[in-house]
């Protein structure tokens, strides 16, 4: 007969195994974070594919082309730094700290500090910002203007909005709940 002693510490052996197991299966997100950063390398490339696509034609260029190119190369940018954000922060929140940046000059000042509700607010932001830049390079485009589609990503606009002013007054209202114990 097995005694309760015995039992006791066999399940303290596997819970123990199990939580370390389980503690050590977030690096699996860490190649899913390094394959973002190709996607930034990928976003480099049509950014500066785009740049000197129209040097050579930037003297025949119409104001407006260049501005919707430039509106563009702003959301190709916008993209960048989000995908940084999310993999500087998703990493250090979900799996490791990145202690190479410890003390470097350079370090961004959010580095470390943001957590996934910051993150979240960051990122209803950014969506929010590339949504009226799309609006604005559709307004801007002479003779494309679709009253149907423009209504729905008008819509889809403004749900991003929404739902960051009810992002950020959820974060507010936990903040304040959170002070007051």
């Amino acid at each position: 007969m097995i005694s309760s002693e015995f039992y006791l510490k066999g399940q303290f052996f596997m819970e123990k195994m199990f939580e370390k197991l389980m503690y050590a299966s977030r690096w699996i997100m860490a190649p899913i974070y390094l394959g973002l950063s190709l996607v930034l390398f990928a976003l480099g490339i049509k950014f500066f594919q785009e740049i000197f696509h129209i040097l050579p034609n930037i003297f025949d260029i119409a104001e407006v082309d260049l501005v919707l190119i430039t509106l563009s190369l702003i959301d190709i940018t916008l993209v960048g730094g989000l995908l940084i954000m999310v993999m500087f922060s998703g990493y250090e929140n979900f799996v490791s700290k990145i202690a190479i940046a410890d003390g470097a000059e350079d370090r961004p000042h959010w580095m470390g500090h943001v957590d996934s509700s910051g993150m979240k607010i960051k990122l209803i932001g950014s969506l929010v910002a590339i949504s009226v830049i799309e609006l604005l390079k559709d307004f801007m485009q002479e003779g494309e203007f679709d009253a149907n589609r423009e209504g729905w990503r008008i819509g889809i606009h403004m749900t991003f909005v929404i739902s960051g002013v009810l992002f950020a007054l959820m974060e507010m209202m936990a903040d304040r709940h959170k002070s007051e114990r």
